[in-house]
């Protein structure tokens, strides 16, 4: 491993900070940000644009009549109903540093694509209500970063609100996490009293109320610090400041890096307090593009020619256009608009002649890219979640996921003469992740599946809006789904044959069993131990399924 990578893998912040000596991508930060739905994700989203000089106004996420939406949130659902529903790619700079954000949907509905997007990611943003502390989709998506290794800094937010003790909220993190924390900002009194927040590490002041920050050298002792809070105020902030500062961790950026500590930063995403320092922080401690896991072994960022895995397609970004777009982290090399790269899975030239990147639905063409960018290849179906492009090399990158679905429907179309659309639409938003779909091997049905019923709602407006087809969805005697695979592919072919109407196909031709219930599925599996019934199975490129 060459020393830039194994700064990278071992969290030594050496290559990052040598003068003069930086490349290209170890300018990058490519992260996401994470939380339960409305713990204020996609506000803090976007006030991390604005902060970074790629937007000039924030929107409210519930702006009314006229008011400005969400940046990261252009569906018209998303802007219904105030929620993320697919993940958002923005791209910016600032003071030399290339910022990758990755928006996620909070609700546990649309987890898979969260899960998908964590893979092109090199660090997270966890956010937390102050209200509220840690909770269920938190946690569950916190777990998918530490099986990555993911280094994560927390983000309490909606401090200026009534809201939990903020050494409670340490305590959970702790306990609930099983992860150091090292408090980074403070803040100085909470709800009604909320005067601002205070940086322990840079002994700034961010003032309520005003846009001013004031610098006390003298730290928590300063009697300018003092005079600016009011002798009760400071008392209590002072004692709890000491006690956040003295009672918990060091900040330690190998052990960030390695995943065993998060810094805390405690601000209002809303009132725009400490997103800065946030900022500020990812820009000097996230760790850049790490080395990415593929069949020959992890590709390091230095690697001189360009490698890189499609993440995520979206279709329709452009209601003017019937576009599909491909999501692409790059993992090495220098990559220019124009490049012929591999496609692995077909084994085909692709030529990237309009290569974009984004700050959300907006998108502007890119000359460059480099590892850790993530761009967006336009395409007409060319292109699948999973996919692997490199420079003139035959090697896939692995790890991308795919779950068994926990909801399952029969699709109706309402309108027979709307066929093509709807299997236009169904196919696309396969593409995209955010269904499954099912062809049984007797009938002409299709069946989807989703991780929550949410996801249904979302595939039938997007039916309607974006292929003009209205359709509904009927209960199917299935609850369970799972992918059937066996090391004999004429054991395989006999079980297929044998439960012909329990099998069917998903989009890329693999088999699937359906059945009623944990119990029928516990029974089938115990007559055929030579059939293995996965719930999980990684994204493998049809060239590579043995079909």
């Amino acid at each position: 491993m060459s020393t830039l990578a194994s700064d990278a893998a071992t969290g030594s912040d050496a290559a990052s900070t040598r003068p003069g000596a930086r490349r290209p991508y170890e300018t990058r930060r490519t992260f996401a940000i994470i939380s339960h739905p409305d713990a204020g994700k996609t506000t803090l989203t976007e006030k991390l644009l604005l902060s970074g000089g790629a937007i000039e106004m924030a929107g409210a996420v519930r702006s009314k009549g006229n008011g400005r939406r969400a940046k990261s949130d252009w569906m018209e659902i998303e802007k219904n109903r105030g929620i993320s529903v697919t993940s958002s790619v923005m791209t910016f700079e600032k003071d030399g540093i290339n910022f990758n954000l990755l928006d996620t949907p909070g609700h546990s509905d649309f987890s898979e694509d969260t899960y998908r997007t964590l893979t092109a990611v090199d660090s997270a943003i966890m956010v937390i209500d102050a209200a509220k502390g840690i909770e269920a989709q938190t946690k569950k998506l916190f777990e998918i970063c530490r099986l990555r290794d993911i280094p994560i800094v927390t983000f309490v937010n909606k401090i200026d609100r009534e809201g939990r003790d903020p050494f409670e909220i340490l305590d959970e993190i702790e306990a609930e996490l099983a992860l150091s924390v090292a408090p980074m900002v403070w803040p100085v009194g909470q709800g009604g009293l909320f005067k601002g927040c205070y940086d322990l590490a840079k002994n700034d002041f961010l003032f309520a109320g005003n846009d001013r920050t004031q610098h006390y050298a003298g730290g928590l002792d300063d009697p300018a610090l003092q005079a600016a809070l009011g002798e009760s105020a400071y008392a209590g902030f002072r004692d709890a400041a000491e006690l956040a500062a003295e009672g918990y961790a060091d900040f330690d950026p190998a052990a960030y890096r390695q995943g065993h500590l998060t810094p805390v930063v405690f601000g209002s995403a809303l009132q725009n307090f400490a997103v800065d320092r946030l900022m500020d922080f990812i820009a000097e401690h996230a760790p850049e593009p790490r080395p990415q896991p593929s069949d020959r072994g992890p590709v390091a960022p230095s690697e001189d020619k360009v490698s890189g895995f499609v993440f995520k397609v979206q279709a329709n970004m452009d209601p003017k256009h019937r576009d599909r777009v491909a999501f692409v982290r790059f993992c090495s090399g220098h990559f220019k608009r124009g490049m012929k790269l591999d496609h692995v899975r077909s084994g085909k030239a692709l030529a990237v002649s309009n290569p974009i990147y984004f700050v959300a639905q907006e998108r502007s063409l890119t000359e460059e890219a480099y590892a850790g960018d993530v761009i967006g290849i336009p395409n007409h179906g060319t292109l699948q979640v999973g996919d692997t492009l490199t420079e003139g090399e035959s090697f896939r990158f692995t790890g991308l996921p795919a779950f068994a679905p926990e909801v399952l429907r029969r699709v109706r179309l309402e309108d027979s003469m709307k066929l093509k659309q709807l299997r236009r639409g169904l196919e696309d938003l396969a593409q995209e992740g955010l269904v499954q779909v099912f062809r049984p091997t007797i009938g002409s049905d299709w069946i989807v599946g989703v991780v929550g019923p949410l996801q249904l709602d979302v595939l039938a407006s997007r039916i309607a809006g974006e292929y003009k087809a209205d359709v509904s969805f009927e209960p199917v005697q299935y609850n369970v789904a799972r992918w059937i695979r066996a090391d004999s592919e004429q054991a395989l072919k006999e079980f297929i044959r044998e439960n012909t109407m329990n099998v069917v196909r998903d989009r890329d031709g693999w088999p699937v069993y359906l059945c009623k219930d944990d119990w029928d599925l516990r029974y089938i599996m115990n007559r055929h131990k030579d059939i293995a019934f996965d719930a999980t199975r990684e994204i493998v490129q049809q060239g590579d399924a043995g079909k």
